[in-house]
């Protein structure tokens, strides 16, 4: 039996933001188009009236559906360096006993290359060679065998240990190699995205953010997915903050990892593996909790409620909040766990 679920609620605060760059864009853009209006001989608005909030935040909304792909790239190759760093601690406690195996066989083999460079064959060998009982010559070709045959085999021994410890440490080589990479790919993406995010900051309107409450929720399909949702939308009001996965501030792949980790689940921070990590789930049949995705490339993601609402991390300068799915294009459902 479904079972209604009212989620905490914590009210938003304003938040006051300086008109600057792009408010003089939109304006110039309505200036153009009064101008065109009134040449066709049509009513058009004053020539020099300030863009709406409306406008404003609609434009903002389109910059931000360019830079946000970007954003999530980067929660990707942060999410791949983090696993990388782990393989890394993994491979290279893995090795360390081959690194002592491999020291102690070469040393074995140097230790017997002395012997036989400084005293020549060992006393047990000259003692056989000097038997000249006849009935010892069997045994003396056997023991001399069964002495070679094992020194061939010490060889063959250390060179198994040392190629495997060689191929171990290129391959731990190579992986730290390819995080450097990666951390100063990091590093410069997150200053364009910074210098990106402050020019749209510049440009938000003086304005107070209100949200709404979740809904009554009902058709929860899972204990997991209820707990998600109260915890998703405990998260209302908080702001979003791009690259932050809680428990104040959130991006929206994020808010949903946050949210599925205190149901026991695991998301990657990243829509693109988000996506892969649940079952498909047809429109028709989502119900909430289910992971909904807009654009094609599936850079924005949101927790369902149902009756096409979620809760999702907007962008910078909404905080996280309830919306209607249908603002976006969407790309599909997906049902963790």
């Amino acid at each position: 039996m479904p079972v209604a679920t009212t989620p905490p609620h914590r009210p938003a605060s304003g938040r006051v933001r300086r008109p600057g760059g792009l408010r003089r864009v939109v304006h110039r853009l309505l200036t153009l188009v009064a101008a065109v209006a009134v040449g066709a001989g049509a009513l058009a608005a004053p020539a020099f009236a300030e863009p709406s909030v409306d406008e404003i935040e609609a434009a903002i909304d389109k910059q931000w559906a360019q830079l946000e792909p970007t954003i999530e790239q980067y929660n990707k190759v942060r999410a791949q360096l983090r696993i990388n760093r782990k393989k890394s601690d993994e491979l290279a406690e893995k090795i360390a006993p081959l690194a002592l195996q491999s020291e102690m066989a070469m040393n074995r083999v140097g230790d017997l290359a002395s012997r036989y460079y400084i005293t020549g064959p060992s006393q047990e060998i000259g003692a056989l060679l000097t038997n000249t009982r006849p009935s010892a010559l069997g045994e003396q070709l056997a023991m001399l065998d069964r002495l070679a045959l094992q020194e061939r085999k010490q060889l063959e021994g250390v060179l198994a240990i040392r190629k495997k410890y060689d191929e171990q440490k290129a391959a731990l080589d190579t992986l730290i190699a390819a995080q450097d990479k990666q951390g100063r790919q990091l590093a410069a993406k997150k200053k364009e995205i910074d210098a990106e995010i402050k020019r749209l900051e510049a440009a938000l309107p003086v304005t107070t953010v209100k949200t709404e409450k979740c809904p009554t929720i009902n058709g929860v399909v899972s204990e997991a997915a209820r707990t998600a949702i109260k915890t998703a939308c405990a998260q209302i009001g908080d702001p979003y903050v791009w690259g932050a996965i809680g428990p104040n501030s959130f991006d929206c792949s994020g808010l949903t990892q946050y949210a599925y980790k205190a149901a026991g689940i695991y998301l990657t921070h990243y829509t693109g593996a988000q996506w892969g990590q649940g079952k498909a789930i047809k429109r028709a049949d989502a119900r909430p909790g289910d992971l909904v995705f807009f654009y094609t490339d599936l850079h924005h993601v949101g927790l369902y409620l149902g009756s096409d609402k979620m809760v999702h991390a907007p962008r910078t300068g909404k905080p996280v909040q309830v919306s209607s799915i249908n603002t976006m294009p969407v790309a599909g459902f997906r049902r963790p766990g």
